[in-house]
């Protein structure tokens, strides 16, 4: 017969397993091992320890040799292969390299099941993980504008050069408009659940009132709105704001930031000629994004206009103009930091664009 292995225990080796013996907040199966090993340290056999512990033998033999041959940490639990993964680094490269091919007849873009229909032997969980780790969107869509302007490079230097280094003693102003605001009138207040709750909101349904257009002047120095209403885009209600906004600056220079629209252009050469201290500076075709009131129309937009019912377009008007009553109280300059402009796949720096 094989004897069990005699245990001999360290000072350092008594203390833990005593200290796990008797803890609380130990696991009880390192406390129910360290009282075999404890036990066996003492010169018991097996079977006597099995009767005290109230287990069998072979669970004595097992975790008596297992301290023999690795002492404290023979006492930890070996580890376990577990199932078998079902999925690898290939099922990711076939995931992927089915989403550079066309997807089935009918459809015209690939989705999480329609991935796993076609795999055959994934599921659309598990294609759903491989996206997610490759941080890739189905759905998501890249959308570009890409400038074909010839004079890309000296408009956008001059635009970009307003915003970094403005003229001294002059006034830097971006010029643009938002037409066709249209007064539409929505059916407000609250919908009723069967489980008692309420949700307010609009109806989808809708009247419409007219609708006005929005110039507005955006001063680059003070981040400060001027605005006017017109029933019409044309170049006279153009002029007009610019009259509007320049009334004061008879001895200043001013520097117009403009977009290409017809109506901002060469007919107004003899307005330039009268008024000698305005000088237009027009951005590149499709680059509306050099235009800084543009960043200002989006805060109207969400701040007044998405969310409102209106009955009359003079409604719209005098929301608006509350709205910039308010806004300039605590209005401050956008901050333009980007020195990098792009046209197509080419990227031009503003020091480049300037020499």
């Amino acid at each position: 017969m094989k004897h069990a292995p005699v245990i001999q225990l360290s000072d350092e080796e008594l203390e833990t397993l005593k200290r796990w013996s008797r803890s609380h907040t130990v696991q009880k199966r390192f406390a129910f091992r360290s009282n075999i090993v404890l036990l066996a340290s003492r010169g018991l056999e097996n079977i006597v320890i099995a009767k005290q512990l109230n287990t069998r033998p072979a669970t004595i033999s097992k975790w008596r040799r297992r301290f023999s041959q690795q002492r404290i940490e023979g006492l930890q639990d070996e580890k376990r292969p577990g199932i078998k993964a079902k999925y690898n680094k290939e099922t990711d490269r076939r995931v992927l390299a089915l989403l550079d091919e066309s997807p089935p007849k009918g459809f015209t873009q690939w989705d999480g099941p329609l991935l796993a229909k076609a795999l055959g032997d994934v599921s659309v969980h598990q294609v759903w993980r491989i996206l997610r780790k490759y941080k890739i969107s189905l759905a998501r869509r890249h959308s570009w504008c890409i400038s074909t302007d010839p004079e890309f490079t000296a408009k956008a230097a001059d635009i970009v050069g307003l915003y970094i280094a403005p003229p001294a003693n002059a006034i830097v102003i971006s010029v643009d408009e938002k037409p066709a605001i249209q007064a539409l009138e929505r059916a407000q207040g609250y919908l009723r659940l069967p489980n008692g709750k309420a949700i307010t909101g609009f109806s989808h349904e809708y009247r419409r009132h007219g609708t006005t257009t929005l110039f507005a002047a955006l001063e680059i120095a003070t981040g400060k709105v001027k605005t006017g209403h017109f029933k019409r885009r044309r170049r006279r209600e153009f002029l007009s704001f610019m009259n509007d906004v320049i009334q004061n600056c008879h001895n200043t220079e001013v520097h117009v930031i403009l977009d290409n629209l017809s109506t901002h252009k060469p007919k107004n050469d003899r307005w330039l000629r009268k008024n000698k201290n305005i000088h237009f500076h027009y951005t590149p075709t499709h680059t509306s994004w050099l235009n800084q009131v543009e960043i200002w129309f989006s805060i109207l937009w969400r701040k007044v206009l998405r969310s409102a019912s209106w009955t009359s377009p003079y409604q719209i008007r005098r929301a608006i103009d509350d709205f910039c009553k308010v806004y300039n109280e605590e209005a401050h300059p956008f901050e333009w930091t980007k020195t990098e402009v792009h046209q197509g796949t080419l990227k031009y720096k503003y020091s480049d664009l300037c020499k």
